[in-house]
């Protein structure tokens, strides 16, 4: 068995995802250290809301790292088997990371929300947008926002499985590439209820802050293989670790070379570790021959322990 763990990015949040693990000593340590950090009340976000708090980015980066990393420190606690490679999708990047051992978690919620603000930042709310394509070839996702490119910036920005890719862009840039795309035969283009275009090259502002306040960060070398979303490879020291997170918030989630990837270090289970199940649903359209398992409640982190165990 080679075990690899993957870390969800936003999108996955709920109000009340962690309440199963009320009782876990080890995920309730990580989640007050989260609030220390950031000196507010997160958990108790986390945990009754209001969901459209916990849904401002500024507040969803931070829940979504904390929540995932307390869940993977809770693996470890009860002698998970530790994953050989890790990857996360966006901002389940950085709770990949920190789960590796580079950064600290109460610096890693901070420079979250600092993650979240710069984005905001680069374009004004109103101004940009994302929307999902469904059922077209990357191919012509890629034509259709060059045709869309005379209303304005347009971009494939996250390559999620075969035949979804999220694009990103200037609002009336990506309205026009969802008509194109409709008119190409997409099952589906819907505009997704984001506050700014993510991943897209109108995030550069925001990479180049990031840049500077990740230099200001204390890291240390990873302890697991850690696959980055914007090249797909393995780094190992600060700087080209910073370089890869810098240019993530401006460039594409290269979702499906990843996991194809894995597949070729020779990766048999993953295990998406935090709320939600997006990405263990992604990775089974790329490659169904990869035995996947979600940890995303105390009763799933017990019996996914139990199946690991069992297989080894």
């Amino acid at each position: 068995m080679k075990l690899a763990f993957v870390f969800p990015g936003q999108g996955s949040q709920t109000v009340g995802m962690m309440d199963s693990f009320a009782e876990n000593a080890v995920v309730q340590s990580a989640l007050k250290a989260a609030d220390e950090a950031l000196g507010e009340n997160l958990t108790g976000m986390i945990h009754t809301g209001p969901a459209e708090d916990l849904n401002m980015t500024v507040n969803t980066q931070p829940a979504m790292l904390a929540s995932s990393v307390a869940i993977y420190q809770a693996w470890l606690a009860m002698g998970g088997k530790k994953p050989e490679i890790m990857a996360g999708h966006s901002l389940g990047e950085y709770s990949a990371l920190t789960a590796a051992g580079v950064f600290d978690l109460q610096d890693a919620v901070r420079l979250v929300r600092f993650r979240a603000k710069v984005m905001q930042e680069a374009v004004p709310v109103g101004k940009g947008g994302m929307a999902a394509i469904i059922g077209l070839t990357d191919e012509v996702v890629a034509q259709v926002c060059k045709e869309a490119g005379a209303e304005g910036v347009v971009e494939p920005v996250n390559f999620n499985s075969p035949g979804q890719v999220v694009i990103a862009g200037e609002k009336g840039a990506v309205e026009k590439a969802c008509e194109l795309a409709k008119a190409q035969g997409a099952k589906r283009a819907l505009v997704l209820p984001v506050s700014a275009p993510f991943h897209s090259s109108l995030m550069k502002p925001a990479s180049v802050a990031l840049k500077e306040k990740l230099q200001q960060t204390p890291m240390k070398a990873p302890e697991v293989d850690v696959i980055a979303n914007v090249d797909v490879q393995i780094h190992k020291d600060k700087e080209a670790i910073i370089e890869a997170l810098a240019a993530q918030a401006a460039g594409a989630v290269q979702w499906v070379k990843t996991v194809q990837a894995f597949k070729e270090m020779g990766v048999t289970h993953v295990i998406e570790c935090g709320p939600g199940r997006v990405l263990a649903g992604l990775i089974k359209r790329i490659d169904s021959s990869i035995v996947v398992k979600n940890i995303n409640s105390q009763e799933s982190l017990a019996a996914v322990f139990e199946e690991i165990n069992a297989a080894q």
